[in-house]
């Protein structure tokens, strides 16, 4: 099990981080053995995976440029949140920090939105434009 994953456990309420240090998480092996007989230990595992840009795209099967097309940058696919940020070897020596998804998140993308030909979408070639592109971006919510 990842850091990302049990950060998202931390989140989740199923774990309670007991360090005051950032860069690391403290758990009372009590409640981590609890977490540990859990029968859906997997598929929270799973869900909560850490995906960067490049691997959700691969995920969706689609181009990184169409990946970028939705939320966060032009936003016409409605919110993908990012849940942290974490380092990427961008070259030799040399990292990057890029927004991290979960799985789940990354996952949902598709099944929210039919009005996209997923299909299609997968089949348009390099250095053609992204048919996302064409979509009008949501309107931002209107805070209450």
């Amino acid at each position: 099990m990842t850091t990302f994953v049990v950060r998202r456990f931390v989140d989740r309420g199923l774990l309670v981080d007991l360090s005051a240090n950032p860069d690391g998480t403290l758990h009372h092996p009590d409640q981590v053995a609890e977490v540990c007989r859990r029968e859906d230990l997997a598929d929270l595992v799973a869900a909560d995976g850490a995906l960067g840009p490049e691997q959700a795209a691969a995920r969706l099967r689609v181009r990184r440029a169409d990946f970028d097309h939705r939320p966060h940058g032009p936003a016409r696919l409605g919110s993908l949140p990012a849940v942290d940020r974490g380092p990427i070897q961008h070259q030799p020596g040399r990292s990057v920090d890029v927004a991290l998804y979960t799985t789940a998140s990354v996952d949902a993308v598709i099944p929210g939105h039919p009005e996209v030909d997923w299909e299609q979408l997968r089949m348009v070639e390099k250095g053609r434009r992204s048919p996302l592109a064409s979509l009008r971006p949501e309107p931002a919510p209107v805070p209450a």
